[in-house]
């Protein structure tokens, strides 16, 4: 079958707020099912020692960002901690006109513009168990002063009430259990994670009384 003959990608938009442990469970998506494209986002942060361009983020400078948005080039974009990422449009639309399944790792901000330009998008969030488990992984991680780390846990919380502008919850409370939830949802196969379903609401609200 030719390229051209393909059927249309899926769009998957996976979100979360900081210290969920979103990229621990893509790392281990991305392990399982190698087939899957993750699109590389735009952004004006610095490059930590372990990254490369191009590969992990494509690094450009505020600037050349503005002159993106204005040239209308991103699917989605948005300023996260005092730095922007984008979603090139080009580029996904490509890759779903070639029958590729295509990630988004992004913020609430950008789910939202997502859901507004491409409606069939699926759309994941991420919670943690607890606010508790959610401030111990942020202060877990050794990089940030407390000032940043009570910034990142309000806002984490904050963020986390956006739940129901999404199709699917997961929580990552066990890490292959939490894999599993997310590759049966890119799978097609996810509908005991949609947000509507009942034993959803009261789960997720014990977790945000945490921070009450």
């Amino acid at each position: 079958m030719s390229e051209e003959a393909c059927d249309r990608g899926d769009l998957i938009v996976i979100a979360a707020p900081s210290g969920a442990g979103k990229t621990t469970l893509v790392h281990a998506l991305r392990e399982r099912m190698r087939d899957l494209i993750f699109s590389v986002s735009h952004t004006t942060r610095q490059a930590r020692v372990s990254e490369r361009d191009g590969v992990d983020y494509f690094f450009i400078d505020e600037i050349q960002f503005r002159q993106m948005i204005e040239s209308g080039d991103f699917l989605e974009h948005a300023q996260v901690f005092d730095n922007w990422y984008g979603t090139s449009k080009a580029v996904v639309e490509a890759l779903r006109t070639r029958g590729k399944t295509v990630i988004l790792e992004i913020d609430w901000q950008g789910a939202q513009q997502v859901r507004s330009a491409a409606p069939d998008a699926k759309t994941i969030f991420i919670m943690p168990p607890s606010v508790a488990e959610l401030e111990r992984r942020l202060c877990s991680r050794g990089t940030d002063s407390e000032t940043t780390i009570a910034r990142r846990s309000k806002d984490s919380v904050s963020d986390m009430r956006r739940w129901e502008e999404f199709d699917y919850v997961i929580v990552n409370e066990d890490l292959t259990e939490a894999v599993q939830a997310l590759a049966d949802i890119v799978a097609g196969q996810g509908g005991a994670h949609r947000c509507e379903v009942p034993e959803t609401r009261p789960r997720v609200e014990r977790i945000l009384a945490g921070h009450d």
